[in-house]
């Protein structure tokens, strides 16, 4: 069964909705990435934030109050009228939400609770619920007034991307008609002290694949598609398959040889019926460590031997870790509508400098275009902690 992805929502630092994002990542514009002082005690480190103000909660949902719930409520309100749409059409009973997410309200709390160490009384506006992990599709079921199945998968950077394949298991089981699903974090000082105590931070913009890479870059995004069993407009763009794997090798380090990835990626082609060769464009979990672009690159070297257009979108977009994965899922979607006349591939944006322990891989030119027609097929790479693996599949619907 065919699962559309009829409508799309999304805020990161590259723009404010589709056409901002689409016009900042296909001219690899890097200006949404500044450094910012107040993270990490005595260090500097470029972020990629969301500037400006957020839509302020509806009322009566003001204890729902986050940040995180802020960017989700930005990338909905975007959609709102496709989501009524289909609670017109469906019911609220058929219509699911899934998400991922591995900050949620985690902020709030921690300075809530600083507050209470220090006055021994919590402030005004803190509220437990912000922090739980279910509190993004809580907000978005209270506010839509949806009764069908409502959850988030928390599983570190692959968080969103299985939100995407869990949607669309809702609907080849038959419980939902369209489902609601993709993902948000936001920046956190939890998560950026905890990176940087692993040292896997860089303070330059990220630098994927190069010989020179030292690190991340964290950003914080939203992205929520309308994913239904029925096509809406004339060039639908589907969820074609989804890949994961576990291969458990160590608490927060890949598999050196790839091979949970490469399973990953060999299970959503396989969920697609498509062969290597039907791939035209793959946009790497590219995070700029060491172990992750070296076991990356293993694996897609030996899954697509003859190469093809391949690019990291980390440098502009920051890594959002749990809204990763349907980030650039969003990505690959805008690279397919009509947000892209040029037919335009994310570019690798890098020093250049190649590094020769690591396979050569052939990244995205300016030459570089998706063919005019269908059928175009788009493939995006998730990894995380555990070992779990993520790769889906986006294109031209059948």
């Amino acid at each position: 069964m065919t699962a559309y992805l009829n409508a799309l929502g999304v805020i990161c630092a590259l723009g404010r909705n589709r056409r901002e994002v689409a016009r900042s990542l296909f001219a690899g514009d890097c200006s949404g990435m500044r450094e910012e002082s107040h993270w990490v005690p005595e260090r500097s480190l470029p972020v990629a934030a969301v500037r400006g103000a957020l839509a302020s909660m509806p009322a009566g949902l003001q204890a729902q109050n986050s940040r995180n719930n802020q960017l989700l409520l930005e990338a909905t309100l975007q959609i709102e009228d496709d989501i009524r749409q289909a609670i017109q059409r469906y019911g609220r009973g058929r219509i699911g939400i899934v998400l991922g997410t591995s900050t949620s309200g985690i902020d709030e709390a921690s300075r809530g609770i600083a507050r209470y160490l220090q006055d021994r009384q919590f402030p005004a506006e803190y509220d437990y619920r912000q922090q739980e992990l279910s509190a993004p599709a809580n907000f978005l079921a209270d506010w839509l007034q949806l009764c069908g199945p409502a959850y988030v998968i928390s599983t570190a950077c692959t968080s969103s991307a299985r939100a995407l394949i869990s949607a669309r298991r809702l609907l080849d089981l038959g419980l939902c008609d369209a489902v609601l699903c993709g993902g948000v974090d936001s920046l956190c000082k939890l998560t950026l002290n905890g990176f940087t105590a692993l040292e896997a931070v860089s303070a330059q913009r990220c630098n994927p694949f190069s010989r020179n890479r030292d690190g991340i870059n964290i950003g914080e995004a939203a992205a929520l598609f309308l994913m239904s069993r029925e096509a809406c407009g004339e060039a639908p763009i589907a969820l074609l398959g989804g890949g994961a794997s576990s291969d458990a090798y160590h608490i927060s380090a890949p598999a050196p040889d790839g091979r949970g990835a490469l399973q990953a990626m060999r299970l959503a082609l396989r969920g697609a019926g498509l062969q290597p060769r039907q791939i035209d464009y793959l946009n790497l979990h590219g995070t700029a460590t060491q172990h992750n672009d070296a076991m990356e690159s293993l694996a897609v070297a030996q899954l697509f031997p003859q190469g093809l257009p391949c690019s990291s979108t980390k440098p502009m977009s920051g890594h959002t870790l749990g809204a990763a994965g349907a980030l650039e899922a969003a990505f690959c979607w805008l690279a397919l509508s009509a947000d892209n006349p040029d037919r335009a591939l994310p570019p690798h944006v890098w020093d250049a400098e190649a590094d020769p322990a690591l396979p050569p891989l052939r990244w995205v030119t300016p030459a570089d275009r998706l063919a005019a027609h269908a059928p175009r097929h788009l493939m995006s790479n998730s990894f995380a902690f555990g070992g779990n693996n993520v790769s889906l599949i986006i294109g031209d619907a059948p």
